[in-house]
């Protein structure tokens, strides 16, 4: 015979929560000078810490000078650190591109210090980086060494060789090998750190988006990265003083670029993008 508590209901236990879901958005090929225009937009908005990461980003530059002159062998390992070190420092401008967006006041102290409730992902996201840009340096030393077995050249040596119909063959495989890593590094990074900003996700699940940004929409973000490229090239003649303003544009930009691929679905709806 069952108990009387066997009549009783049970108590109601609501489903779990969905967690809201990603979506990779179709880009058109207007997209990258929309982010840029965004970019401007914050750029001018908040121009004093623009300056400060600006003037950041050009001791980079002078750094970079300073190796192409000194140490031609090792400039493409340290343009790939470069490109590691640059989008971490432009976390502080995601940041403020961020609370913009949400209508809140940004602050230089707040943009410095933004990484610090995201460390663990951002360590496996530079660990997964530093690893590339090893790999990276790695190879430009054995083009060098077979290509120049009596000697690392100098700076005009370089120069000298590029330019000379004879060496072909190097140049060929020096931008090949330089443009596979730069590839895995710009597919890897460029939707990730500011999607762990702003969902403090895990870095792979980062990087997997980024990757999946880049292959669903490849010609639109090679064009966004050929014109990153070409702006920092004209920003860095002379003497990279361009940078105190390219660099900080495109770390707005490079946070608007990311709300432009990446849609999140709340299950109620998609979430609207900057």
């Amino acid at each position: 015979m069952p108990s009387p508590s066997s009549d009783r209901p049970l108590p109601y236990v609501p489903p779990p929560a969905q967690a809201p879901t990603k979506e990779i958005v179709s880009l058109s090929w207007s997209e990258p000078f929309r982010w840029l225009a965004l970019g401007w937009r914050d750029l001018m908005a908040e121009k004093g810490i623009g300056l400060f990461y600006g003037v950041c980003f050009f001791l980079m530059a002078l750094v970079l000078g300073a190796v192409l002159r000194g140490k031609p062998e090792y400039a493409i390992s340290i343009a790939s650190g470069c490109l590691l070190v640059g989008p971490f420092l432009a976390m502080g401008l995601y940041e403020v591109s961020r609370r913009r967006e949400m209508g809140m006041a940004p602050e230089l102290g707040l943009s410095l210090t933004c990484w610090d409730s995201h460390l663990p992902s951002m360590s496996m996201l530079v660990l997964v980086l530093m690893v590339l840009e090893l790999l990276w340096g790695r190879a430009s030393l054995v083009v060098f060494a077979v290509f120049f077995n009596t000697g690392m050249p100098s700076t005009t040596g370089v120069i000298e060789a590029i330019f000379n119909p004879q060496n072909w063959e190097f140049l060929v495989v020096y931008l090949l090998v330089g443009g596979v890593f730069a590839g895995l590094v710009y597919a890897t990074s460029v939707v990730s750190i500011p999607m762990i900003l702003d969902r403090d996700t895990d870095a792979i699940s980062a990087a997997i988006t980024s990757l999946q940004v880049v292959i669903e929409n490849t010609f639109v973000m090679l064009l966004w990265g050929a014109l990153l490229t070409a702006l920092v090239a004209v920003a860095l003649i002379p003497y990279g003083i361009g940078m105190l303003v390219v660099g900080p544009w495109l770390g707005h930009a490079s946070w608007h670029a990311y709300r432009g691929c990446v849609r999140w679905l709340d299950h109620k709806g998609p979430s609207v993008a900057c």
